[in-house]
Formats: C-alpha cells, structure tokens, sequence
C-alpha cells in the first residue's frame, strides 16, 4: 500500500533522510500516549517516538511515576491530565484496558484530536459504539492498532485470498499469557480471549473468507472458545482461541481451502516491530489527509458487533 512518506531511516546516519530538513515533507505528527503499562513500553512509545512520521510529545497514566519513567526514555514530557496532553498533541495514542480507552477517546474526539486505537474498542458493545459514534461526530481520523494487519507477510496474504474462492477456513490464536506475567492483567483474566484476541481473527476472517454473516461460540473464554462462523458468500471458518495453553511461543494461523488451492498465513517467526513502519506511516498519512483508511473505529465497532455476537453463546 502506498504512503505519503518514505520509509523510515536514521536521521542520525543520513541527515537527509531527516523530514525536517526536507520543507515538502510533512511535519511529524504530534502524538501523546495514554498508558505507561508494558504494551504502552514495548509498542506504542517506541513505535511513536521512532519516526520520521510521528512524534511523540507527552504521556499520561493513572500511574505517575510509571508515565515519567516511560516519558523520560523517550524524551517527551508527563502530563498531569488527559487535557494537559490533548494541549500538548494533535492525535493520542491509547495504551490502557478497554473501559478506560471507550472512556478517553470520547474526551479526546470532543477536543479534536485523531486516536490511535487499541483492540478492543471497549469493554463491551456500548462502550465501542460510544467511541466510533464521538468519531463520527466531531469528525475526527481514527485507526485501529491491529498490529497483524500491518504486517508486510498478512498484507500479501490477504491480497492473495482476494484472488480465490474460499470454502472453509480454519484459524486459531493460541498462547499461554494468561498463566502469568505482565500480560495477564485483570481485564484478561476477567474477559478471557474472546475480547483480547478474538478481535484478531474475527477481522483476519472477516476480511479473507469475506464478511461474516452469522457466528456460534462454545466453551469457556478463559479457558478455551471456539467459533463458528458463517460467510456471506456460503463458506464456512471456525476459529479457535486460548490465552491459558502452555506453548513454547504464541501461535496465529489462518488456512483457507476451497476447490483451487490451500492459502496458508502463519505468525511463525513475525514480530510486531516488522509492523509498526506501516502501521505508523497509514496513522501520520491519515491524520495529516484527513482521510481514515479501513481499520478506523468503524471497523472496530464492526469487530466489537461480531465479538458481543459470539458472546451471547457463552456462560
């Protein structure tokens, strides 16, 4: 997919590689971050601050000492409040569980600013429709961090089921998180994996089979839920998924079979930093455009529709 920026280099090695000593280029964008938790660590602020297409200028948490710590790594300021870094940015960055970010982003659209969203949009139906409705309304871009979606290796997957007939499909985001660490926070252990990961496949399915007309859910998502899931053009996937099983890495695989041939995209040896050149350079595009690109809150209330659907089969 094209972009309005180059790819991003090292302004320290090439001085002209350097947005700023470019005058055509468009200035970075102005980011501030909402979170200081680990994803906020390892992802967002890293990603932001990286450039060229981004800045990132002020972080906020409910935890102060844990956003001065992450602001400091990056040389951006603390905020002492989500309007002190709305003041301080033109778009924010949502880092946080998602009652928080439904919440937030509501504020942040009323006061203007483009959102770089999480997965899930909310906590729950309403909390998503909140969020794309705010977008709606006051008019602002929106993107959802669907770190797979930018990955070069699901782009050219997804380009490729374009070009086949689908019958079935079967898919599975298994990984064992949920057993213990930093990953294993109260909104996970309370929700399982059908809001955390569920929103993953459901979009991976979604887009490659084709739009998902009805779906079934059984099990147990803090445990083990799979999905059955219905296409619009009659082929049929099931989807299975699992933050509690032990494997010596996470596992995300999407196969489609039809009558020509198997299409097969696998998570084996990605790494999310192989996304975030795209990811962040679509985010900078859109906002400096004003122009939304696929995976905005509207695609995100679509994912959050599908994930309360399957959710009315479970305990």
């Amino acid at each position: 997919m094209s972009s309005a920026f180059p790819s991003p280099a090292d302004p320290a090695a090439d001085p002209a590689a350097d947005p700023a000593a470019d005058p055509a280029s468009p200035a970075p964008v102005r980011v501030g971050l909402i979170g200081a938790g680990p994803w906020a660590r390892d992802m967002h602020a890293p990603m932001l601050a990286a450039g060229p297409e981004t800045t990132l200028t002020a972080v906020w948490a409910r935890r102060p000492d844990a956003a001065a710590t992450l602001a400091r790594a990056h040389r951006a300021v603390v905020a002492d409040s989500p309007e002190e870094l709305f003041d301080r940015c033109e778009a924010v960055a949502f880092a946080v569980p998602p009652a928080v970010q439904a919440q937030l982003a509501v504020r942040a659209a009323q006061a203007g600013k483009a959102l770089l969203l999480d997965k899930p949009l909310g906590a729950d139906l309403a909390g998503a429709r909140a969020v794309a409705e705010a977008v709606a309304a006051y008019g602002v871009v929106s993107q959802m961090v669907l770190t797979k979606r930018y990955h070069p290796a699901t782009r050219d997957f997804l380009a490729a089921a374009r070009r086949i007939e689908v019958t079935g499909a079967r898919s599975c985001y298994l990984h064992g998180a949920f057993l213990g660490g930093e990953m294993a926070t109260g909104w996970r252990l309370t929700e399982g994996a059908l809001l955390d990961l569920g929103p993953h496949l459901l979009d991976l399915l979604d887009t490659a089979v084709g739009p998902i007309a009805a779906l079934r859910a059984t099990g147990d998502p803090r445990r083990w839920v799979e999905l059955t899931c219905e296409h619009e053009n009659g082929a049929v996937s099931q989807a299975s998924l699992s933050g509690a099983v032990r494997l010596p890495r996470a596992r995300t695989r999407v196969e489609l079979l039809g009558p020509a041939q198997e299409l097969t995209w696998d998570s084996e040896g990605a790494s999310h930093r192989e996304s975030w050149p795209l990811l962040r350079a679509e985010f900078a595009a859109a906002v400096r455009s004003g122009v939304p690109g696929p995976l905005d809150a509207a695609r995100g209330l679509r994912l959050q529709e599908l994930i309360a659907a399957a959710g009315r089969f479970l305990p």
